[in-house]
Parts: C-alpha cells; sequence; structure tokens
C-alpha cells in the first residue's frame, strides 16, 4: 500500500512558522497543498491503484480528490487513520457537514464526533496503527491501495517522519510497525 501524508494545510502553514497551535479546528489545504496534491496524482500516476481510503479530516480529502478525479474511484472513509489527536487541527467535523461539503463519499458509519475527546497517547495511535496494518495485510488488494493520511500515523505505522504530500510504499504483511 502506498501511505500519503495530505498537502499543507492551514495549520501546517501557521504551525511551521510560530511552532504555536494557530487553533483551526478541520483544516483545508493551502493552495501550496492544493498543488501538491495535484502533483502528487500526477508522479503516481504510472502506479496501479484501484482503492483510496482517506481519513475524514478535510485536508485528508482535498488531498485524494485528484486521485479520484484522475482514477475515477471512490474514496472510502474511515477515521481509523486519523491523525493523532493533539492539536485544535485533530478536530474534526460532523458527517452532515463532511456530507454537506462532500455529497459524493459516503460518512454513514461516522460517528457525529468520531475524533477524540482528549489527547491520543502515542501508544493509542500505534494501536490503531497496527489494527489498520492488520486489516490491510488481509485485504489482496494491499498493494495497489492508497492511504491518504496524516504524519503521526504515518509515523506509527513505518518509522518514518514524512511531509507534506511525500508518500512511502509499505507492505503490510512484512510484519509489526517499527515503533515499539
Amino acid at each position: 500500500m502506498i501511505l500519503l501524508r495530505h498537502g499543507q494545510s492551514e495549520f501546517n502553514l501557521h504551525f511551521s512558522a510560530t511552532r504555536i497551535d494557530p487553533g483551526i479546528p478541520d483544516p483545508k489545504l493551502t493552495p501550496l497543498g492544493h498543488e501538491q496534491a495535484a502533483a502528487a496524482a500526477e508522479a503516481l500516476s504510472g502506479v496501479p491503484i484501484k482503492r483510496i481510503i482517506a481519513s475524514p479530516y478535510t485536508r485528508a480529502m482535498e488531498t485524494a480528490a485528484p486521485f479520484a478525479k484522475r482514477l475515477g474511484l471512490p474514496v472510502t472513509i474511515t477515521p481509523l487513520i486519523r491523525e493523532r489527536y493533539k492539536f485544535a487541527c485533530d478536530i474534526g467535523s460532523p458527517p452532515d457537514v463532511l456530507a454537506g461539503a462532500w455529497p459524493q463519499h459516503d460518512f454513514s458509519d461516522l460517528a457525529e464526533t468520531w475524533w477524540p475527546a482528549h489527547t491520543e497517547t502515542e501508544e493509542a495511535v500505534l494501536e490503531r496503527a497496527g489494527h489498520f496494518r492488520q486489516e490491510m495485510a488481509g485485504r489482496p488488494d494491499h498493494a495497489e491501495t492508497l492511504v491518504v493520511t496524516h504524519w503521526a500515523f504515518i509515523l506509527a505505522v513505518t518509522g518514518e517522519s514524512l511531509g507534506n504530500c511525500e508518500w512511502i510504499v509499505v507492505d503490510p504483511e512484512a510484519g509489526d510497525p517499527p515503533l515499539e
């Protein structure tokens, strides 16, 4: 599977400059973030992708959009691959708000508040990542799946820290996540 970190968000732009949480819940991509997403879709155009999975955060769905359009594929939405809940940007949007903005996606399985109420521990993220990795290992299409997710989740799965719209190929059958 390909794990792709979302493009630059409004939060990333401000936080990287100040290291202070700017208090932006469920931020959108910046113009640069949209450019990054389009460039990633172009760069991966020769890779056989038959399934797209994205977290329910707006920045992830906006990053998945050029892939879905180019490939003519639906996007499966799952909170399992969400960001580690730690900052204001990790407050999501309720399913009815998401459905209004993204009518082509199915949000029926999302709880009204699908993000945690309190800071999520590293152990909790590692547990989620391990569960997702096992789930993907059981799927015959894992090698042709694009997963649009977040920095902490990718770190938990791979031990790698990726920048905006960087990706890494992972074999979910290769064993446990490298972090302990």
